[in-house]
């Protein structure tokens, strides 16, 4: 899952990105009004994290733009104390959820996974895909009753199509979400047929059903219809 922290005091944003990192997720960050508004303009984000007050300008007008580019990005504001106003404004115009300063990273942690199984799986604890069953917190898959054995960006991979089945994704949309926004700097994205390709005989190899479809010339569906 890819994340988007805004969050213009320095010493917190790091100190939130580290502890993301540590939780497997993809972290890009935005210390401005302007950098956000630049990174929002051209990638898209599975969670947006957005503190309200920021130099140049307002968490707000994020969230609103946000919302009119992806509106499936889950947002979670970040607020001072006595900022209730800005908080019931926030989640007015599509914020998801808030956390006030100053927060543990566990419960910021919790907040965030919580917002990806609402959003993405409807709430649910495990992950599942007829045969396929993903538990999130153990980080644990299993085909048909036995444990599949995947590398980091393998299970990342399965959980961004499941997460996204029945849609067409693109290369360039997978490379960046489990790689950043960086990535975008490649020549090429031939390496994530290599990874697809490994999955996909991971799941046949314990009797699981290749849901993977090449769509030639655009990119790769999940999909069973």
């Amino acid at each position: 899952m890819k994340i988007l922290v805004i969050e213009d005091e320095l010493a917190l944003l790091e100190e939130i990105k580290q502890f993301l990192l540590k939780e497997d997720f993809v972290v890009e960050t935005a210390d401005t009004f302007e950098s956000a508004e630049d990174k929002i303009a051209i990638y898209h984000y599975d969670i947006a994290i957005v503190d309200i007050t920021l130099p140049g300008g307002s968490g707000l007008e994020l969230i609103q733009s946000l919302k009119q580019r992806n509106s499936d990005t889950g947002i979670l504001i970040i607020s001072a104390k006595n900022s209730l106003d800005d908080k019931l404004t926030g989640l007015d115009i599509g914020a998801d959820d808030y956390i006030t300063k100053p927060f543990h990273l566990a419960e910021l942690n919790a907040r965030i996974k919580a917002l990806i199984r609402r959003r993405n799986f409807k709430g649910a604890m495990d992950i599942t895909f007829n045969e396929i069953r993903i538990n999130p917190q153990e980080k644990t898959v299993m085909v048909n009753d036995t444990n599949l054995t995947l590398t980091k960006k393998e299970y990342e991979l399965l959980q961004f199509f499941i997460a996204n089945k029945n849609r067409l994704l693109t290369k360039e949309s997978i490379a960046e979400h489990l790689w950043g926004d960086d990535i975008d700097l490649v020549d090429n994205f031939d390496f994530i047929y290599t990874h697809i390709n490994n999955l996909r005989k991971k799941i046949e190899a314990v009797g699981g059903t290749d849901y993977l479809r090449t769509v030639y010339g655009m990119g790769y569906k999940f999909t069973d219809r």
